[in-house]
C-alpha cells in the first residue's frame, strides 16, 4: 500500500534531518552535533526535529548504531578468525569505531541495551548481533583451540564484555598508551584459550 502524501513528508522530513546530522559528523565530529544545526542545515523549525527524535542523544544512536551495523556486516563477512589471538585483528574496525573517542563511546555505552529489559535501539540490536558472531567464531574452534568448558554464548558475551573493558581503557591516563588490540589479547587468551593441562 502506498504510503500517503502526509506520511511521505514525514519520511522525507526525518531523512532530511539524519542526513543534516551526518554532514556535521562528517565534517567536524559528534561532539559538535548541535540539534540548532541540525535543524538549520535541514531547514526545518526545532519542533519539527523533536517530532522525530526524543533528543540529541536519539538522533546521535542512530548514526552510530546503523554504523556500527555496517561494520559488523563487513567483519561477518570477512574470514572468522583461526587462532585466538586473531579475534583482535577481526574486531579492529569495530573497536575502533567505538572508541574513536569519549563521546560516541558514552552514547555506544547508554544505547547498548545492558540497563534495558528490551530495546530496539540500533547500537542494542548490533550487540546482540556482536555475541552471535562471536559465538559462531568460538563454536567453529572449539574444542581445540577455543575452551569447551563453557558454552559458546556465554564465551561470547565475554569477548564483548573485555571489549568494552579494552575500550574503556583507552580514556584512563595510565593505560591510553597501549594499543587497544593489544590489551584485548591477553582477556582474551584468559576467557578463551584451552587450559594447558586438557592440551
Amino acid at each position: 500500500m502506498e504510503a500517503r502524501p502526509p506520511q511521505k513528508r514525514r519520511i522525507a522530513t526525518r531523512q532530511r534531518l539524519i542526513e543534516a546530522a551526518s554532514e556535521i559528523v562528517a565534517e567536524s565530529g559528534f561532539a559538535a552535533l548541535r540539534v540548532e544545526d541540525v535543524v538549520a542545515r535541514a531547514k526545518v523549525a526545532k519542533g519539527t526535529f523533536f517530532s522525530h527524535f526524543e533528543d540529541k542523544d536519539r538522533l546521535m544512536a542512530l548514526l552510530i548504531g546503523q554504523e556500527m551495523d555496517r561494520i559488523l556486516k563487513q567483519i561477518a563477512q570477512a574470514p572468522a578468525p583461526d587462532t585466538v589471538d586473531g579475534f583482535g585483528p577481526a574486531l579492529a574496525p569495530l573497536m575502533g569505531y567505538m572508541g574513536q573517542n569519549r563521546v560516541v563511546f558514552d552514547v555506544v555505552i547508554r544505547f547498548s541495551g545492558a540497563a534495558a529489559i528490551e530495546t530496539t535501539e540500533l547500537i542494542s540490536v548490533n550487540f546482540m548481533e556482536q555475541v552471535m558472531l562471536f559465538a559462531k567464531w568460538v563454536e567453529r574452534l572449539q574444542p581445540h583451540i577455543v575452551r569447551s568448558d563453557v558454552d559458546a554464548m556465554l564465551l561470547a558475551e565475554g569477548i564483548q564484555a573485555f571489549i568494552i573493558q579494552a575500550i574503556a581503557l583507552e580514556f584512563c591516563a595510565l593505560h591510553n598508551s597501549v594499543d587497544v588490540q593489544d590489551r584485548l589479547a591477553p582477556y582474551l587468551r584468559a576467557w578463551l584459550a584451552v587450559p594447558k593441562s586438557t592440551r
